[in-house]
């Protein structure tokens, strides 16, 4: 594994600003711990903002990071999406010419879900539902297998991959008159995608209990190419039954009106305490450093070219010593935030999150993984 990394977000915006306090010396420093202490070698900086995701990138370069610049822009027309990213592009080629060989440019991830036009739906939780509602039913008649194999290779035949070929193609086209380094763009393992518009293959990976066995298996399509695969997301929560429940929506055991209320609206939402959905939620910090590193591991021996943790802190999941308000439980984050700034960190007394068991085991893994020859799809284009 030759790319070591892992994401920061500064600011993806979907309901609320996933990052709500943005201040520049924080995300220096964060950078710098990312590159020291993490062991980490490039970082995914993801964001709405084109300000934030310049000024995050910008202070990663300046660590040595290899950045994958990757502008969020969710829920959005295909119009108004395809506008961003070129933007973004033009921004990424600045701090390319400034750092040659340093920037990837990552022009999005997840359209099926994620772009209006491609799958029925207004939003993502809309079009989460066409999914289930046309899959779901073929399986429960018995017209598609168990194997998730066959499962994937069902959904990447269906018909809206056309649609997302038609605008990952419009995407590309936009992309190379402004963005002259390397791209890529972060898939979903059953998106249907033509690698030969990008230097590398992305792919957003994340394990649950259903494909736990083919964790490997399923990522083998992804070399088809010849082409470097790298798994641009991966990640798990903080609680016991992570590992089964996976990391997506079926996994969030957060009361997401609450949390809503809380951070969409600045008056009324004081007054709201975000907290935990109903029911018995166990902190497990060892299982998320346990899993994580056993994903790793995975990975590195599939031949993957690299790989980034997702994520390395999450503001709007803050941890409480209370477990009903421990929004950290239903967090991917390796470390622990306290909001507000009014708690620091012991570990880095400047910071006000600490780290959690997962942030020492990455740290491990990475500091103790040698870059070795690529055994999947070859070396970097």
């Amino acid at each position: 594994m030759k790319l070591k990394g892992v994401t920061y977000d500064s600011g993806s915006y979907m309901a609320f600003n996933w990052r709500p306090d943005f201040d520049v010396a924080i995300v220096r420093r964060e950078l710098e711990i990312i590159r020291k202490d993490l062991h980490c070698n490039a970082v995914r900086i993801t964001g709405h903002d084109i300000m934030r995701l310049t000024t995050s990138a910008r202070a990663a370069l300046e660590q040595g990071l290899e950045v994958w610049f990757s502008p969020t822009v969710w829920d959005k027309a295909q119009e108004t999406t395809l506008a961003s990213i070129v933007e973004a592009a033009k921004e990424a080629e600045k701090l390319s010419q400034e750092h040659p060989d340093k920037v990837v440019f990552v022009v999005g991830g997840e359209f099926t879900l994620f772009t209006n036009g491609i799958i029925e739906g207004r939003n993502v939780m809309e079009r989460m539902g066409t999914i289930t509602k046309k899959f779901g039913r073929q399986a429960q008649q018995g017209q598609q297998a168990a194997d998730p194999t066959e499962a994937i290779a069902r959904l990447k035949a269906a018909e809206h991959n056309k649609s997302l070929g038609s605008f990952l193609g419009s995407v590309a086209g936009s992309v190379r008159p402004v963005f002259h380094g390397r791209t890529t763009y972060a898939s979903l393992a059953w998106e249907s995608v033509d690698w030969s518009l990008f230097d590398f293959v992305g792919v957003d990976h994340y394990r649950s209990a259903r494909i736990k066995d083919h964790y490997g298996e399923l990522l083998k399509p992804a070399f088809e190419s010849g082409k470097p695969v790298v798994v641009t997301e991966f990640g798990v929560q903080t609680y016991e039954g992570a590992e089964v429940n996976g990391a997506g929506l079926g996994g969030n055991i957060i009361d997401g009106k609450s949390q809503f209320f809380h951070y969409k609206l600045p008056l009324l939402g004081r007054l709201v305490r975000p907290k935990l959905m109903r029911g018995k939620h166990v902190r497990d910090e060892s299982l998320q450093a346990r899993e994580l590193v056993d994903q790793l591991t995975i990975l590195d021996n599939a031949g993957v070219y690299g790989a980034f943790v997702s994520t390395f802190v999450e503001q709007t999941k803050p941890y409480n010593d209370d477990p009903r308000y421990d929004l950290d439980m239903g967090s991917l984050s390796l470390v622990r935030y306290y909001p507000g700034g009014k708690r620091r960190g012991t570990t880095y007394p400047d910071m006000p999150w600490e780290p959690k068991e997962s942030f020492r085991a990455v740290a491990d893994f990475y500091a103790n993984t040698r870059p070795a020859e690529h055994k999947g799809a070859g070396g970097a284009p």
